[in-house]
């Protein structure tokens, strides 16, 4: 089985997610293709279980390429020149059958100004997945529901599902939250990675201001309850979890996340968060971005050169990094495009791999059972591992889940099947009593 060129990519610059991503390339590298002593009957196995199982990637940020025009999501892309990491040809490849888009918008001012402008980005990005859709009709289909994604997966389209990143852009409004909903958004990751209005982020370098959720926080978990729109846990701090376990009536998801056990990062959950996800009936889906997967060692020659560049375009840090570049004239956005991608090209960045990410599936299958965890891997937003680089290759995962001896039934759970019974319970209000955790 032939595997397309990879290329390894900056994971911190891939953090912060911004419109800089599809220039930020990194080196070519030799290809990756499965292992020599594969035994051939665990591969014909492992294709066999992946082309019958209803596949579901819960968390991409492709529509960041979509608002900015230019993008053809119908055609096979080729990462040396967009950096994308999701399109409906790569998605048959891979054996992808759906797709969360995200609506995402970074943290921003904290002003009725600012969040009003964050709103008319936000609903902007649900235009362009709306245009984008019509345009492709005949390729892809958003759903709503999982009886949605299977119908329209028997006709061989791809299943576009919308998440909302980030609840910076409703302000106060929670009415924002239905209109969210109206337009196909079925979860919202609650915030990204500073603080907002509702609760505090696990990664806002200011530490915590609510020790959890605000109180407008606590209206939004009652609103989404009351709707049916499932509450994301990615990003949220620990005591944010910890509130939002404890006042909402349904499950909940972590749309992109992993086991901070297995790699010690503020983004990941702690052992504790997972069981009282499992006693939730939640579901935690697997981030791919290579830093969350894996401890990645430092590279003092990398980071000097990077921060001699964030130096000259003006970027504080990485975090920094959207506000700054915006101002530049286009010409000087392309040359530093260009200049991050040199470095890319001379200092490549490592990236986990495969097997280490299913350590995370291994990790949370022992603690809280096969019942509770997801694939979420926040392809072209920095989800990336060497072996996994763009959705053509998912099917690297269902052949090592058969090389550590994962059932067909709990390769499928893993895949779409517990994410999809979270959906439907959140969409019919059944809640953690009913469910008997």
């Amino acid at each position: 089985m032939a595997y397309p060129l990879l290329f390894s990519t900056s994971n911190q610059l891939f953090t912060m997610k911004n419109w800089l991503y599809p220039t930020l390339l990194a080196c070519l590298s030799t290809g990756v293709s499965l292992a020599a002593d594969d035994d051939k009957e665990l591969l014909k196995k492992a294709k066999k279980i992946h082309e019958k199982a209803f596949t579901v990637d819960t968390h991409a940020d492709t529509p960041m390429l979509l608002s900015r025009g230019g993008f053809d999501v119908t055609k096979e892309n080729d990462p040396r020149t967009t950096n994308s990491k999701v399109d409906y040809p790569r998605m048959r490849k891979g054996g992808l059958d759906a797709i969360f888009w995200a609506v995402y918008l970074g943290q921003g001012p904290r002003t009725p100004e600012g969040h009003e402008a964050a709103k008319q980005k936000a609903l902007g990005i649900f235009d362009a997945i709306e245009t984008t859709l019509k345009k492709t009709s005949s390729e892809a289909e958003l759903a709503t529901t999982p009886q949605d994604a299977l119908r329209i997966g028997k006709t061989g389209k791809r299943v576009i599902f919308i998440g909302v990143e980030n609840g910076y852009p409703m302000g106060h409004d929670i009415s924002m939250l239905k209109k969210f909903y109206d337009r196909g958004a079925r979860y919202m990751t609650l915030c990204h990675s500073s603080n907002n209005d509702i609760c505090d982020s696990s990664t806002d370098p200011k530490g915590p201001e609510y020790q959890g959720l605000s109180p407008l926080g606590e209206q939004v978990v009652t609103e989404m309850n009351r709707l049916g729109m499932m509450i994301d846990v990615s990003h949220v701090s620990d005591s944010t979890f910890y509130d939002v376990i404890r006042l909402s009536k349904v499950p909940i998801i972590a749309s992109h996340s992993g086991a901070k056990a297995v790699c010690d990062h503020p983004r990941n959950l702690t052992d504790d968060m997972l069981k009282a996800l499992a006693k939730n009936g939640g579901v935690v889906q697997l981030n791919l971005l290579s830093d969350y997967v894996k401890t990645i060692p430092p590279s003092p020659e990398r980071e000097a050169a990077q921060k001699a560049l964030f130096e000259k375009w003006g970027v504080k840090d990485r975090r920094s990094m959207m506000g700054a570049m915006s101002k530049l004239s286009e010409e000087d956005q392309q040359k530093a495009r260009a200049e991050f991608m040199d470095l890319n090209k001379k200092y490549p960045a490592q990236l986990a791999t495969v097997k280490d990410a299913v350590d995370h599936i291994d990790h949370i299958v022992k603690l809280i059972g096969i019942d509770h965890v997801g694939m979420g891997a926040d392809f072209d937003g920095g989800g990336a591992l060497a072996d996994c680089f763009d959705v053509s290759q998912y099917e690297n995962f269902t052949v090592e889940f058969v090389r550590r001896g994962y059932s067909r039934k709990g390769i499928e759970k893993i895949w779409s099947g517990n994410f999809f019974r979270v959906m439907k319970a959140v969409e019919k209000g059944v809640t953690t009593e009913m469910l008997g955790k």
